[in-house]
């Protein structure tokens, strides 16, 4: 059976803090969805962080074809955004953004420095996350007449398929999902209901 689960996070985790050589390190992690979302969170954290010098992150998104962005904010290349993207792939987690924010306490740590300070702030950030393990699920829309309702739904309950959305009216149409592994089962579930259409999404 091919994978079809992923990792992320339940909700955005615990402020946590590091400090090395009077420089401070805030670690956010966040469950994401979409570029829009890391845009509203880095906004929030700016104002909250107003006096910060370094807003540095890495995100990930997508189950199949994940795409990834890690961002140095002003440090030296690839001294923040890769460290926090390295922990990401450690943890084997997608859909997540991590963000640390670097209060500078007058010491520079120098490059190497700044890849533990960032790596370890990520980590702990992580570590202070729920992780929680999902499916990758495989959307199909049915359409069918209302007499074939309870034909339906009683296919839909032996299979455990999820309900996602329904329209009723004189012919019915449901939004029905299935991790991913499942889903060939799925057309042929309803083929002994000829009338139903069965669409993969």
């Amino acid at each position: 059976m091919q994978n079809d689960t992923y990792k992320t996070l339940d909700h955005p985790g615990e402020e946590t803090l590091f400090k090395e050589k009077g420089s401070k390190f805030y670690g956010y992690a966040y469950p994401v969805k979409n570029e829009e979302e890391v845009k509203v969170i880095l906004e929030e954290l700016k104002s909250k962080h107003h006096s910060a010098r370094h807003w540095c992150y890495a995100w990930q998104i997508g189950t199949e074809n994940p795409g990834f962005r890690a961002n140095d904010d002003g440090e030296p290349s690839n001294s923040a955004g890769m460290p926090i993207y390295g922990q990401i792939q450690s943890f084997e987690l997608t859909n997540v953004l991590v963000v640390v924010v670097r209060y500078f306490g007058g010491t520079k740590l120098g490059v190497g420095g700044l890849i533990q300070a960032y790596k370890a702030s990520a980590q702990f950030a992580l570590e202070a996350s729920t992780l929680v393990e999902k499916t990758i699920d495989q959307h199909f829309i049915l359409e069918f007449e209302y007499k074939d309702m309870s034909h339906v739904m009683r296919v839909i309950k032996e299979k455990q398929l999820n309900l996602i959305e329904q329209e009723m009216g004189l012919t019915c149409k449901i939004e029905i999902s299935v991790r991913k592994g499942l889903a060939e089962q799925v057309i042929p579930a309803f083929e002994p209901l000829y009338q139903v259409k069965v669409s993969p999404v």
